[in-house]
């Protein structure tokens, strides 16, 4: 008697993770240009759902960013859903279930736990034999040692042409749906708060758009500004980490836009900031070890006094530094301030409140719409003075205040409880007498709170501590290695 073996489909898959777009997709145009049938598949992981650094709005965007590729594809035939369930498990149900063929997906810059998840799907995949095709994102090398030819290298990849995607119609496939989300929590990911910027592909391309045919035009007048910047930066960063862009498309059009000499001030600005951004993801590409030790190993010998008190009020917005306190509410609600109100918020937090980086960097990373670990931990460490190379930058708050935001509007915005104030206390409350909070019935401590730290005191403290801890033997040879790795040598 004979037994009948169903033969399994062929297929491959188009891994998304940081990648929801439909165009300059080198995975996409592999899967096209295979000739398979294939499925495009985002993982949402209960191991990193449950890590530090996860946050709500990180998956509603992506949810949301999956929605548009879905409608986008859909008149191709091309099946585009999202599972619940870890990466390992998955793949192997599909290459048990079909004949898997290849994975095609971006290399991704991530955190330790991500790198550790690939690893183990390169062994799942060889075990089935499965080939994997990984492409690089955004100019991002893998596996160098230094930085020596990566500007050379970095600039040719984002110069080089873009991809242009093209899908062929599609018969879709037929599958059982073995790791659905659960629908509470597609309730939770499809309530996508308003205050937030909209995600995927086609908003990413409006707020370009809008950019450089007239936001744009005073961008670097007005980047250091924490209401006007809202209106006048690019606000292209959630759809670069998210990849609802990738950066060659977004040079290749603020490069070729029209307006790009008429605007050269502001446009090129802008490019440098792109050229930075990846910088940065290169530099944590080199070391991960940035998420959780010190840039330079130095710096932890470096002691610091845990108060965790500081650490929430500075969390909630209630320091009595309005704004820090504005900034800390504004990013809670809408997922974005500025550059350098992210500086200031961390060079207080780390400087003026004493705490050790890692106290407060995955808040931040939860709150950033626009999170990307490359940049962000990095980031989090320069301001926060544990490179031993970059010059301390200590941001004076009261300054940051009368500089940037001199008729406290953005504080009145995010701080209702100090709208009755003169503008003269506006910025610096604390110095308002007895009489004259009476006069304007408002109380210190009551009302609003009194300053965690006196500013002053704090930061000549910090500057002592930090500035005299460079002279530590491990943190001068730690200096020298950090700058053979990631400095590029200049002529």
């Amino acid at each position: 008697m004979e037994i009948e073996v169903k033969q399994r489909t062929s297929i491959n898959i188009v891994w998304l993770k940081r990648d929801f777009r439909t165009q300059d997709h080198a995975p996409l145009q592999a899967a096209e240009a295979a000739g398979l049938p294939y499925l495009i598949l985002t993982f949402f992981e209960p191991s990193l759902l449950a890590y530090p650094d996860a946050s709500l709005r990180h998956q509603q965007f992506v949810f949301h960013s999956l929605h548009d590729l879905r409608e986008r594809l859909q008149a191709f035939g091309l099946p585009v859903d999202c599972c619940y369930g870890e990466a390992v498990d998955i793949f192997r149900y599909f290459g048990e279930t079909f004949d898997l063929q290849t994975v095609f997906s971006h290399q991704e810059s991530g955190i330790r736990l991500t790198w550790e998840r690939d690893q183990a799907v390169r062994e799942c995949l060889d075990a089935l034999g499965v080939e994997w095709c990984e492409f690089q994102r955004d100019g991002i090398v893998r596996g160098i040692r230094d930085r020596k030819g990566w500007d050379a290298s970095w600039t040719a990849a984002i110069e080089s042409p873009m991809i242009r995607n093209e899908y062929r119609e599609h018969v879709p496939l037929e599958w059982e749906y073995p790791f659905p989300l659960a629908p509470d929590y597609i309730r939770q990911l499809d309530d996508y708060p308003t205050a937030f910027q909209p995600p995927g592909e086609g908003n990413a391309w409006r707020y370009l758009r809008s950019f450089t045919e007239k936001r744009g035009f005073r961008y670097h007048r007005f980047l250091s500004k924490p209401l006007d910047s809202r209106r006048t930066c690019a606000r292209v960063s959630p759809y670069l980490a998210w990849g609802n862009l990738s950066v060659r498309q977004t040079y290749h059009w603020v490069h070729r836009h029209p307006n790009y000499r008429k605007f050269q001030l502001a446009f090129s600005s802008f490019l440098t900031r792109l050229h930075w951004h990846c910088h940065f993801i290169q530099k944590f590409e080199v070391e991960c070890e940035y998420e959780t030790h010190c840039i330079n190993r130095g710096y932890e010998l470096l002691e610091h006094e845990p108060r965790p008190d500081f650490v929430e009020a500075w969390k909630a917005g209630k320091t009595g530094v309005p704004l820090v306190d504005a900034c800390m509410r504004c990013v809670a609600a809408t997922g974005w301030i500025n550059f350098r109100m992210r500086a200031m918020v961390v060079s207080f937090f780390a400087h003026n409140l004493d705490q050790d980086w890692r106290s407060g960097v995955y808040h931040l990373a939860r709150q950033f719409l626009d999170y990307e670990p490359g940049i962000h931990y990095p980031q989090f460490q320069m301001q926060s003075g544990t490179t031993g190379t970059n010059t301390v930058r200590m941001y004076n708050p009261v300054k940051q205040s009368l500089d940037h935001d001199p008729e406290g509007t953005f504080i009145k915005t995010w701080i209702p409880e100090l709208e009755r104030l003169p503008l003269q206390y506006l910025h610096e409350p604390w110095k308002m007498t007895s009489l004259e909070q009476a006069l304007f019935d408002f109380v210190l401590g009551r009302d609003y709170p009194a300053p965690l730290v006196d500013l002053v005191e704090s930061a000549q403290k910090a500057r002592k501590k930090i500035w005299g801890h460079r002279s530590n033997e491990l943190v001068i040879a730690e200096r020298k290695r950090i700058l053979k790795t990631h400095v590029r040598k200049k002529r």
